[in-house]
């Protein structure tokens, strides 16, 4: 009986592993996260864009290389480009591809989304801000947010509201010693 129960214990346990193992395939993980747009930008509208890439920038982004902070989206014959983003190629990179690491790469949405786009940057004077790239189903995808600038004192602002947040989780934390 004893033997039986340690068998399957075992079993569930390796079930439970290929199980997690399936999830980390198939969910989603964060490459880069764009910290700079949500300082700088009030972010409205949020949309999930896919990737035209090549084949070293794939394997430089499984690599972790890319950097955000200065890139931006802009509309250029009815498609939204992506601009300024920079994805260094690795050092193992085939030797018979020249690597641009700051080209421009075409954002794939669909045609309502980039109607919806275009009208709020032409009409209303939005910003098209990369604040997220992260893996979906074994695919890059970029999520992009409708933005307007932030003036100073309103950076100040929710720097002051941040501060005043975690100091009154503090001091919840210190009179409420059992939460």
């Amino acid at each position: 009986m004893v033997l039986s129960i340690r068998s399957h214990l075992g079993n569930t346990k390796d079930i439970l592993m290929a199980k997690a193992k399936e999830k980390s395939k198939d969910g989603s993980s964060t490459i880069a996260l764009n910290k700079r747009a949500r300082h700088e930008y009030h972010l409205d509208d949020r949309f999930e864009a896919g990737l035209s890439l090549q084949g070293w920038e794939v394997k430089s982004l499984r690599a972790g290389r890319i950097n955000l902070s200065e890139a931006y989206a802009i509309v250029k014959n009815g498609e939204i480009l992506l601009f300024g983003a920079s994805i260094p190629p690795l050092l193992s990179a085939s030797t018979h591809v020249v690597a641009d690491d700051r080209r421009t790469r075409k954002l794939l949405l669909h045609k309502q989304e980039i109607d919806k786009l275009i009208g709020a940057v032409e009409r209303k004077g939005y910003t098209i801000i990369p604040t997220a790239m992260y893996w979906k189903h074994n695919r890059v995808k970029l999520e992009i947010a409708l933005a307007r600038g932030k003036q100073d004192h309103d950076k100040r602002d929710a720097e002051k509201e941040r501060d005043w947040n975690r100091e009154k989780q503090r001091t919840m934390r210190q009179k409420n010693p059992l939460g």
